[in-house]
């Protein structure tokens, strides 16, 4: 089954405890703290396989979670960080955050894409000794890991895509001008999942081809097969209208090719301005003055090039070819989708504002995962970001719990690492 699009829950791993433990060694007094740091949490690592076409492996399984960090031991031994945990998607796969519906990364190089970070390790009991507290009795616990709610969608990569309506002849053009062998029957929808098809030119020369399922009157608008397939032009640089110029299923190829065309303004207006190659197909079937006249509306109304092809047994199939070659010449990359910053506000909409507070040796210790995406994404070096921080901490109640607690003036706060002194 061609599965297109999925959503799936992510979480890293959490970083390993820090070790309350002293140093014990015959004939050595005091060996003090040496409470090794926890290890870290594993990441979520997303990776393109080009052996994957679909993302039916998601299907089943929506869970993802990384292994935690171990945590640390006596001796200053450090725990082992966990291993990343690896995801497979197919090339061409957008990765979105469900609650922003923004772009995380686009997965169409062979650059893998970290999508949620592992927890640091926290800090052996060693790391908390001073001149004034010698024996140090306490150590931090690991910091958790990120976690995402994600949706994963594959738009195909495919320089050109062929368009029209159903059994106009788009898989028989594939089959015969590409190594594709997608199945070809003599009725509608043969083609149910678009088949993606290297059609070399040359030595060195290439250009990939994909054969989108019909599209019907209404498909702009969700009807038949519709948006589900839609998209996977959406990064075509060339497209080929394919119209079966002899009317030979009971339609009016006029009629076919504008209403194709209306189909794609409806669904995503640029789509109508990408450039367009229009290919009458089952010249065998039509008459001399169907050809004429439909050349005519293309050529002089229309103003796009236009082939006349009978692709099972690839008449006009090679001067089509060696033009689309010569077009993608001259257009640029296929598109990619750039990742978009994700505002901290965004990620606190859905966030469960749980917390709690401990106070050790006069610190205090926010423990606030909601916070952890946050932190992560504001700068301490801005106002206007420690502005928005500080809101934040009022907003969520963490401030007046501080307060509860009896904080005073001028006492050290440490939330994750971020430690700052409390200003009433």
């Amino acid at each position: 089954m061609f599965v297109d699009i999925a959503k799936i829950s992510i979480q890293a791993g959490n970083g390993g405890d820090g070790a309350v433990a002293f140093h014990r060694e015959k004939y050595v007094a005091a060996g003090g703290p040496d409470g090794g740091d926890g290890g870290k949490g594993g990441d979520i690592v997303f990776v393109v396989d080009d052996n994957l076409a679909t993302l039916a492996d998601f299907r089943y399984k929506r869970k993802y979670k990384a292994e935690n960090g171990a945590n640390g031991s006596g001796n200053r031994k450090t725990g082992k960080s966990a291993p990343d945990l690896i995801i497979k998607v197919p090339r061409g796969t957008i990765i979105r955050e469900i609650n922003s519906g923004k772009v995380m990364s686009d997965m169409s190089s062979d650059e893998p894409f970290i999508a949620a970070k592992g927890g640091k390790g926290g800090w052996g009991n060693q790391h908390f000794a001073t001149a004034t507290r010698q024996v140090p009795r306490f150590a931090k616990d690991g910091k958790p890991g990120e976690h995402w709610d994600i949706s994963l969608e594959l738009k195909l990569l495919a320089d050109v895509g062929l368009l029209g309506f159903p059994s106009v002849g788009k898989s028989s053009l594939i089959s015969v001008v590409s190594e594709a062998k997608p199945k070809i029957a003599n009725y509608h929808f043969t083609t149910l999942k678009p088949n993606l098809g290297v059609v070399r030119i040359d030595e060195g020369s290439s250009f990939v081809m994909a054969d989108i399922p019909g599209l019907i009157e209404g498909a702009g608008d969700g009807a038949g097969l519709g948006h589900e397939f839609l998209k996977h032009v959406e990064r075509c640089r060339l497209l080929i209208h394919i119209v079966d110029v002899s009317g030979s299923e009971g339609r009016d190829p006029f009629e076919d090719y504008k209403t194709i065309n209306e189909e794609l303004v409806k669904f995503n207006p640029e789509l109508a301005e990408r450039p367009q190659i229009v290919a009458g197909n089952k010249i065998d079937l039509a008459s001399d003055e169907q050809l004429e006249a439909f050349k005519k509306f293309i050529v002089e109304e229309e103003k796009l090039p236009y082939f006349e092809i009978c692709a099972p047994i690839l008449m006009g199939t090679d001067e089509l070819i060696k033009y689309t070659a010569k077009r993608l010449a001259e257009l640029p990359p296929i598109k990619r989708y750039e990742a978009e910053i994700i505002a901290p506000e965004e990620l606190l909409e859905k966030e469960t504002n749980s917390f709690n507070i401990s106070v050790v040796n006069g610190v205090y210790y926010v423990d606030a995962p909601f916070l952890i995406r946050v932190l992560n994404r504001v700068d301490m070096d801005d106002w206007e970001s420690l502005q928005y921080f500080q809101r934040v901490l009022i907003s969520s109640g963490i401030i007046d719990a501080l307060k509860e607690k009896g904080i005073n003036e001028g006492d050290s706060v440490n939330i994750y690492d971020f430690e700052f002194e409390f200003v009433n």
